[in-house]
């Protein structure tokens, strides 16, 4: 009897409806387009001016509070823990920052104008004009070069979530950040530094801004009312093409590509190369793929808009995609991490200490084991995948009736993108369906 009830529960819910659905849903928003009137497509994205807040020295002293944050999860990270489920080096930069606070940004706007650890201390010096400045044409190139580095560090590096190792690069990278920011003044955070411009870019999603420029409207009206800064575009896709690449990594089919056994992975260590050419082709085949849909679009809608402009514009249209990929693909790491949090903020220098008064306090994982949950799980997810896709169908086509002059122009123009998007769909769910290994 004992032995029978530690049989493992396999859950085979039908996956293939689930794609299948989810796939027509977005098939179902294309031909529709067809069909529906210009002044609909605006009026979802558009928007009604407000009035900007000033919230006077509250960035700074959020700030401040931050960089304390932050050197308290350093100190934590060297000399804490060894154990990373316990230590609130990785449980707060992961789970906290990188899971929740990233994704949140969507709905509130950018947190990060709030929390990032340099900008109080920035002000406190009251410094001069930096001595040296940052040309226009630069753009966001800095900060998608910093993110590919940082994707190659959490998925290639043998152990991202080492406390020491984790603590040591934030170190790092706040040094070299707030040097940028002396040298170069804020203009460094605009560009170079990848805290703003990830949160940033989720935070054009968001329907309601308290900054200038102010207004309240359809998610992503700030994408739609306004043309990008140069090499943004660049950013979102690549952005969507480490979130689509974490999800490929893990697969058993791409294990199986890379000629890993699964069942007898032999470490991150030794697939560290593979794991980088697998990032960097991702990213570089997202971008070339995309490149070809806007220029078969354009070329069937004869339109005579700048390829470059069009480029740029539309692929800050894959955002949505990129923001519910983050969310679906985390949710159940966040939903055990927040445990291993809250039990490490009771607990932070694993003493055995209860400051939050919890104890007894047990991670659980049952809602792993449970068909009603885990199906509730897949069906959020699959929801999120798809609601993104349609999101950035709709999305595409209001920034398209803006490119290309009318709504048939733009209907034809963005058919190969839509095509793209539907296809993409079918691999978002894919990837969440599909056996995972290491």
């Amino acid at each position: 009897m004992a032995h029978v009830s530690e049989q493992g529960f396999v859950l085979l819910l039908p996956t293939g409806a689930y794609i299948t659905a989810g796939v027509a849903v977005v098939a179902m928003t294309v031909i529709a387009l067809f069909a529906m009137p210009q002044a609909v497509v605006t009026g979802l994205f558009s928007a009604r001016a407000l009035t900007p807040r000033d919230f006077g020295k509250w960035p700074v002293i959020t700030s401040l509070l931050s960089f304390c944050v932050m050197f308290f999860g350093i100190y934590i990270g060297i000399y804490g823990s060894r154990d990373p489920l316990s230590n609130l080096m990785p449980l707060g930069f992961w789970t906290i920052g990188w899971i929740a606070l990233v994704s949140l940004s969507a709905v509130f706007g950018n947190l990060w104008t709030w929390i990032n650890p340099w900008t109080g201390l920035y002000r406190l010096l009251n410094l001069k004009e930096p001595p040296m400045r940052l040309p226009d044409r630069i753009g966001l190139w800095p900060a998608t070069a910093t993110l590919v580095c940082f994707a190659a560090f959490l998925l290639a590096d043998p152990a991202p979530d080492d406390p020491t190792r984790l603590a040591q690069l934030v170190a790092g990278y706040w040094g070299v950040t707030f040097v940028g920011l002396i040298l170069f003044g804020p203009r460094w955070c605009h560009s170079a530094e990848l805290g703003h411009a990830l949160f940033a870019s989720f935070a054009s999603l968001t329907a309601i801004r308290l900054q200038h420029p102010a207004g309240i409207g359809g998610p992503g009206w700030q994408i739609a009312q306004a043309p990008p800064r140069p090499a943004a575009g660049l950013f979102a896709l690549t952005l969507l093409g480490v979130g689509s690449f974490d999800g490929l990594n893990e697969t058993f089919w791409w294990l199986g590509q890379i000629g890993v056994n699964p069942l007898e992975f032999p470490g991150r260590s030794a697939i560290i190369g593979v794991t980088l050419m697998g990032l960097i082709t991702s990213i570089l085949g997202l971008m070339a793929i995309f490149a070809l849909t806007i220029w078969v679009g354009m070329a069937l809608a004869g339109a005579k808009t700048p390829f470059a402009q069009a480029y740029g514009w539309l692929a800050l249209c894959v955002l949505p995609i990129a923001l519910v990929y983050h969310v679906a693909h985390y949710l159940t790491a966040f939903m055990v991490g927040i445990q291993y949090t809250i039990a490490a903020l009771s607990d932070p220098f694993a003493t055995g200490a209860d400051f939050l008064g919890i104890q007894p306090f047990r991670v659980t994982t049952g809602f792993f084991n449970r068909i009603d949950t885990v199906r509730l799980i897949w069906i959020t997810q699959a929801g999120l995948v798809v609601v993104g896709h349609v999101w950035s169908v709709l999305l595409a086509h209001r920034v398209a009736i803006t490119l290309f002059g009318d709504h048939r122009r733009a209907v034809i123009a963005t058919l190969p993108l839509s095509v793209f998007m539907i296809g993409y769909t079918f691999l978002g769910l894919w990837l969440l369906a599909a056996p995972k290994g290491a």
